[in-house]
């Protein structure tokens, strides 16, 4: 078992003829150099100013995402007070959210609505710069900002309603600082799940030794930290707790998808209540199904601690990686997954494009195929669709989660390959003789 907490550059990967040089990977002619730039940046100015349109120009319901930014005013006026908003049974957040809901504050010669917006499209802008810069690195490619560029805009107006942008940002940053500054990595992880508990999923893969260590700790003091400075301002900061545990199974999540699909051809007779802020199906076998989804969130990280315990070969893509298969498997067998949540797959397959020795591309492209089906989803086609359960209905929410499940496997298939299964001798051989020729 291989103990180093460094990361060696893929010799395999030098073999089968990669420019170790930088910006050598898919997209950097056309990107290279101040020109490249700022024809991203254009491209990035424009679709966003697209996607912020939607809120006010109503398209096919792309406006009514915006409530949820009031939903979060009305969670700000109760958070001045001093207090968490524990008897709103739709708070469910760590305390740290408080923050983000808080922060509008900052900009206060805008109204609430407007603050939100320019501070979430301010998020999105660190998290396209942040893969630029990454892909400057000796081993960097520009694909991964090209994704997110590309891919965000697929999501029209959502993006900039939802929380879960600050959110991704964190877990995109704690990735970017894994290689070369752990203990930032571990605070930003740290940081993350005081808002959303997902971004600690990110250290699944960091390195062995030191680096473990230090991201683990640096992540735990972040977390205790900001704990004790919610506790001192606030009260009931744990409340959200308890709003947790009832949730049954959202209707867009995988199991939702198989309750309506045995809905619509009549083998299951059960109906859809809204509740905690959802749309859930309740009736017989929600229980079981639900049961069953924790099961299989359970099974996914035994997987993942056994794939850590078994891997033998690491490159400086396998932490990034590891991180999308262990998200990609906390999202899939949710009893929620919830359209915003390919944000977090977008983000954290971007991050993994930023390096040409992942073996996370076919995957990213599947995430990217599911943005898009999520915003026909919601709110496209969502009350007259989706909450009907017709049949293309039924079509279009089956098909992104059986997508959705497919990245998954072949996400934690193509992981344990690279990392565990032996090599092939002709590719062994290769690999060794690529190793001598770079001493």
């Amino acid at each position: 078992m291989t103990t180093t907490s460094s990361l060696p550059t893929d010799p395999a990967g030098a073999a089968a003829g990669t420019d170790p040089r930088p910006g050598r990977g898919p997209f950097a002619p056309a990107l290279r150099g101040r020109g490249g730039y700022l024809a991203m940046a254009g491209f990035w100015l424009a679709t966003r100013v697209m996607m912020a349109g939607f809120l006010l120009h109503d398209f096919h319901g792309t406006k009514f995402v915006g409530v949820e930014i009031q939903i979060y005013q009305n969670w700000y006026n109760v958070l001045i007070t001093g207090t968490m908003p524990h008897n709103d049974l739709t708070w469910q957040y760590p305390p740290g959210a408080a923050g983000v809901f808080l922060a509008p504050d900052l900009l206060p010669f805008l109204t609430y609505f407007q603050a939100w917006v320019a501070l979430t499209a301010a998020c999105d802008a660190l998290i396209a710069i942040g893969l630029v810069r990454a892909a400057r690195r000796s081993d960097g490619s520009m694909a991964g900002a090209v994704l997110w560029l590309a891919a965000l805009p697929l999501m029209l107006s959502m993006p900039f309603t939802k929380i879960d942008l600050q959110v991704t940002l964190f877990a995109v940053g704690s990735l970017l600082c894994l290689r070369f500054r752990p203990k930032l990595a571990g605070v930003l992880a740290g940081v993350g799940a005081m808002i959303k508990v997902w971004p600690l999923l990110t250290l699944i893969g960091a390195p062995r030794g030191k680096t473990t260590r230090d991201v683990i700790l640096s992540a735990v003091a972040a977390c205790a930290a900001l704990l004790a400075v919610f506790a001192l301002f606030f009260r009931d900061t744990l409340g959200f707790l308890g709003n947790q545990g009832n949730r049954g199974i959202q209707i867009e999540s995988l199991g939702g998808s198989a309750l309506m699909f045995a809905k619509f051809f009549g083998f299951w007779h059960g109906k859809m209540n809204f509740q905690f802020g959802a749309f859930e199906y309740v009736g017989p076998y929600v229980s079981s199904v639900a049961r069953l989804s924790l099961l299989l969130t359970a099974l996914g990280f035994l997987g993942l601690l056994l794939w850590r315990v078994k891997s033998k070969r690491w490159t400086t893509a396998t932490p990034l990686d590891a991180a999308l298969c262990a998200v990609l498997l906390f999202t899939v067998t949710s009893r929620v997954l919830s359209p915003q949540y390919l944000m977090w797959l977008l983000g954290i397959a971007a991050v993994c494009l930023t390096s040409r020795h992942t073996t996370q591309r076919p995957i990213a492209l599947l995430i990217a195929v599911s943005a898009g089906l999520s915003i026909v989803i919601f709110p496209l086609m969502y009350g007259a669709e989706i909450l009907h359960g017709t049949g293309f209905g039924t079509f279009l929410l089956c098909t992104r989660n059986a997508l959705l499940a497919i990245a998954a496997v072949w996400s934690g298939v193509r992981l344990w390959k690279a990392t565990v299964s032996p090599r092939p001798e002709a590719e062994s051989g290769a690999a060794d003789r690529a190793k001598v020729s770079q001493h």
